[in-house]
């Protein structure tokens, strides 16, 4: 998330009244997570196991909870806790805005779009042209839809992403400052959920088509023209490239990539990145004409058995 204003190390320092090693003019223009960073940004550190991925990353400020020696060009912000005052930053530059009306005011909706009665839209909600919005969609803040998108009833655009981390006393939320991005094109069934990214974007490239009772989960990146069938669920932090299809109850992993063109046949679990054009089957999934041999050969088990 990138900030409206940028604001300078002192001045988050003392919001959080930490203690600093830095310029204190040193600005700071936005926050993510530490797979999402790019310069300018903040981001946290609490294990020393990933000290030098933040401080190696392209992150110019890091909340880090250990006197570590800083990096040339570079800012810390010392911290007991870094995970909470992440949180804090988060909640000052993005904080939760209740609604007074079911289509905010400050949501942007263009020519020819129909709302169906019962949609709630939040705020800062960007909705293109001529797209059609069914009974009973939800939309959250922030969320941006294109052209010519087509949403069926019940669905659930930018929900928070499921992410925390466990402590002694239980889980702890990290909260979510990112959005969901569905470009033109696109066609999402009834039922559907598409959390937001934690603090990046959740993107349905353009063209793609998404069946009823479908999970997309937070910071993955759809391309375009995907065709995914009923009760697909895709988690956090995923790629599927242009044109895959995933058939009925697929399940993907996170932290994965599905490449251009690969199809994954009903009922399959994807456990790992998948080549493109090529068609996939099982638990864990694997190519097809693989599994089926096999599947063939398995068959044959009990009558080699009773031979022996």
């Amino acid at each position: 998330m990138q900030f409206i204003s940028p604001t300078t190390l002192k001045e988050l320092a003392d919001f959080l009244s930490a203690d600093f090693d830095g310029n204190p003019d040193h600005v700071i223009s936005g926050i993510n997570e530490i797979h999402m960073v790019q310069p300018g940004d903040i981001t946290f550190v609490d294990h020393p196991k990933y000290y030098k991925k933040a401080l190696g990353s392209e992150a110019d400020t890091i909340i880090i909870n250990s006197k570590v020696e800083k990096p040339e060009g570079k800012a810390l912000i010392f911290s007991d806790d870094p995970f909470t005052d992440y949180v804090k930053i988060v909640k000052r530059y993005r904080p939760f805005v209740p609604a007074n009306k079911m289509i905010s005011s400050e949501a942007c909706i263009g020519e020819g779009t129909i709302i169906q009665p019962g949609v709630f839209i939040g705020n800062n909600v960007i909705i293109g042209k001529n797209c059609l919005i069914h009974a009973n969609v939800t939309i959250y803040d922030h969320s941006i839809i294109g052209d010519n998108v087509i949403i069926h009833s019940n669905t659930v655009i930018g929900a928070d992403a499921f992410y925390f981390q466990r402590k002694p006393s239980g889980y702890s939320k990290m909260e979510s400052c990112g959005r969901v991005i569905i470009e033109d094109n696109v066609e999402i069934g009834a039922c559907c959920t598409i959390d937001k990214g934690v603090s990046g974007d959740t993107v349905v490239g353009n063209g793609t088509k998404l069946d009823n009772h479908i999970q997309i989960g937070h910071d993955t990146v759809i391309g375009k023209n995907c065709l995914f069938a009923s009760a697909v669920v895709v988690a956090g932090v995923t790629k599927i490239e242009d044109d895959v299809v995933l058939w009925g109850q697929v399940a993907v992993q996170k932290d994965i990539i599905i490449k251009k063109g690969a199809i994954v046949l009903a009922t399959s679990a994807v456990d790992k990145t998948l080549e493109g054009n090529r068609v996939y089957f099982g638990v864990p999934a694997i190519e097809a004409r693989r599994k089926w041999r096999e599947l063939a050969a398995l068959r044959q088990l009990p009558e080699l058995i009773q031979q022996l």
